[in-house]
């Protein structure tokens, strides 16, 4: 299974190849509420917060940071709830709710 985390790593790549996309990890929230910021203060006009499991509960208070204290002139463009089915280390597989939340200029 991928962790968020070293999934972060990528953002700056993903922002080159047109993929604004800020993907929630283990890292205090601060720190992706400042990815949101800078992607937004850099030009970009539409920035993708996503989050599987656990992780979730920090993308809505993301998304509720960066729009209440910073961002107040942004808007949602759409919030999407799934479930993806990951391999677990076992072999086994199992169902993760996931969430995407785009804010837009």
């Amino acid at each position: 299974m991928e962790n968020y985390d070293s999934i972060q790593t990528r953002q700056i790549e993903n922002r080159i190849d047109g993929e604004n996309i800020v993907y929630i990890g283990k890292k205090p929230t601060m720190n992706y509420v400042l990815a949101v910021v800078t992607q937004f203060n850099s030009g970009l006009n539409e920035v993708t917060i996503k989050a599987r499991g656990n992780a979730i509960s920090k993308a809505v208070d993301v998304r509720e940071i960066v729009v209440n204290r910073f961002l107040p002139s942004l808007r949602d463009k759409g919030i999407r709830t799934s479930s993806e089915e990951l391999t677990n280390e076992d072999g086994s597989r199992s169902k993760v709710s996931s969430i995407q939340i785009t804010l837009q200029k």
